[in-house]
């Protein structure tokens, strides 16, 4: 397989890059492209022609197949293509990390950010499951108000439950409650 990255760069210098192309390299004044990297291979200087660009390599927050064809019937795979690399005006900021925020079409916009998220705490939420269950025990009046009077196979129940769903499953019966300025959900068979 090839290796391969997308390269991104201003439309100015896209329309060159397009005239380089299609002219005879002899001929254009923009006679040469020229991509270098310093010694940490993450940032470096884009050449076309006399002028120069700041570039920069940042990894994609998923992984594009790029595939090429013969025939426009059978098509191959060529590679994983899982960098990209970022070439902008001297005035423009550099990036900030290693990870470019976003993917390469709009429903990928800030993936990093919406697909990526921190796992939660699980002691945060086995305090806030308690509370909940206390609240639901106070409203249906047949436990005391204590966290550790809770009846075991209902916390088993709802646990169960709570791990279904931010698995990605479903469960039948939800109740929603909200304390302390958050939405909680409780599963409990009715």
């Amino acid at each position: 397989m090839e290796e391969q990255f997308i390269l991104r760069v201003p439309s100015s210098i896209a329309e060159r890059i397009e005239r380089l192309l299609n002219e005879n390299p002899s001929t254009s004044e923009d006679g040469c492209l020229d991509l270098s990297f310093t010694d940490d291979g993450r940032t470096g200087t884009f050449a076309i022609g006399n002028e120069t660009f700041p570039a920069s390599l940042l990894d994609l927050p998923g992984v594009v197949e790029s595939y090429k064809t013969y025939d426009d019937t059978v098509l191959i795979k060529t590679a994983d293509i899982g960098q990209i690399i970022t070439v902008r005006e001297e005035v423009e900021p550099s990036p900030d990390g290693i990870e470019y925020r976003h993917g390469l079409t709009p429903p990928m916009r800030d993936a990093r950010r919406r697909r990526f998220r921190r796992e939660p705490d699980v002691n945060v939420f086995k305090q806030i499951l308690s509370v909940c269950i206390l609240k639901y025990n106070f409203h249906h009046r047949y436990v005391t108000y204590l966290p550790f009077s809770v009846q075991p196979e209902l916390v088993q129940r709802v646990e169960k439950d709570l791990l279904s769903i931010m698995s990605g499953g479903t469960v039948d019966n939800i109740l929603i409650y909200v304390a302390f300025h958050f939405i909680f959900i409780i599963a409990v068979a009715i």
